[in-house]
């Protein structure tokens, strides 16, 4: 496993990190035992970043991560993030700061999330939408510095809008925050374009999220996939929209090799290929992914011709979330 530097932090964080809301639910029956048997592969096989969120069951996440680390903090790095307090995504321009991301309601999810987790402190802590209204606003970073004032939380950051790979470059320029996670994946490349340059400038941390466009980069979602009960995608992955993913997934098959034998690999090794990203974090519930994926930190990044040649099969297609709120 290769180890990065969490931006301007003094954080190492394993290049491979575990995406930790599918073992909270959404995603299909739970198995806890199941997850537990992940989670405890994953540290074996040197992944030492985890992310979660307190939204992620409702705690759930935060609780299995919790146990299974319990007699070992000090070598696992932990992101939590604190829901908007009306619980709607995305957060708009049109949103009071007292409605979303107040003080009071930031520390008060801080601590749920260190009960949770069954620990004094966060890694990072990250509000779980960003709108660049509240750049002029103080009160939720004001917040946010007395944890780490207090030694809650060390690094401080923000989890992009869905699908928004622009709303958090002013907010990095600025100068006040630690981290962005970010969509970034070989559909949505957009963040490179402002987002990812100005992060290196100011020597802020990417977490790139979402590296499988929600599983149909691995190509195991084709047309007619049976998708589990209670899994959130039946809905939003139309046989339509399978099928117009289906054709651009197929033409990736041609740039496998040796180095990048799947798509899932393909898919991993183009998130890291970004100076700008710290850790890319796909979800992972079983062990079998979690060797998988661990398997594609060897140090072996794409050349760039190939990355170029990538830019070719950016799939903006604008499927918005089910849970995305319409514009007022």
């Amino acid at each position: 496993m290769q180890y990065r530097s969490l931006g301007k932090t003094k954080i190492k964080v394993s290049e491979i990190g575990f995406g930790a809301w599918g073992i909270g639910g959404g995603w299909g029956p739970k198995d806890d035992e199941s997850s537990m048997h992940a989670l405890q592969r994953a540290f074996d096989l040197g992944i030492t970043f985890f992310d979660t969120a307190m939204g992620y069951g409702n705690g759930h996440s935060e609780r299995l991560i919790g146990q299974a680390f319990k007699e070992r903090r000090d070598q696992v790095v932990i992101a939590s993030k604190v829901p908007p307090k009306n619980f709607r995504w995305p957060v708009k321009d049109s949103d009071p700061l007292s409605a979303t991301f107040p003080a009071g309601w930031i520390i008060q999810c801080t601590e749920k999330s260190l009960r949770n987790l069954g620990t004094d402190y966060l890694d990072v802590q990250q509000l779980h939408a960003w709108t660049d209204a509240y750049l002029e606003q103080t009160e939720w970073l004001e917040a946010l510095q007395k944890l780490k004032q207090e030694g809650k939380i060390r690094a401080f950051g923000v989890s992009a809008n869905d699908w928004d790979p622009f709303g958090a470059v002013n907010l990095v320029k600025s100068g006040v925050i630690d981290t962005v996670q970010v969509i970034y994946n070989i559909f949505e490349q957009r963040p490179e374009e402002i987002l990812f340059p100005a992060a290196l400038e100011n020597n802020v941390g990417i977490l790139a999220r979402v590296p499988f466009e929600e599983g149909l980069l691995t190509g195991a979602l084709r047309p007619g996939h049976p998708f589990a009960a209670g899994d959130w995608r039946k809905d939003w992955l139309t046989p339509e929209r399978l099928e117009a993913a289906g054709h651009k997934v197929d033409a990736l098959k041609e740039y496998l090799s040796p180095d990048c034998p799947t798509l899932s690999a393909l898919a991993l090794k183009f998130c890291l290929s970004h100076a700008a990203v710290s850790s890319v974090i796909p979800g992972m519930r079983r062990v079998e992914n979690v060797e998988a994926n661990a398997a594609v930190s060897d140090g072996i990044l794409l050349h760039d011709n190939l990355r170029q040649t990538l830019k070719a099969h950016q799939f903006n297609h604008g499927w918005a979330y089910p849970w995305s709120r319409s514009t007022p």
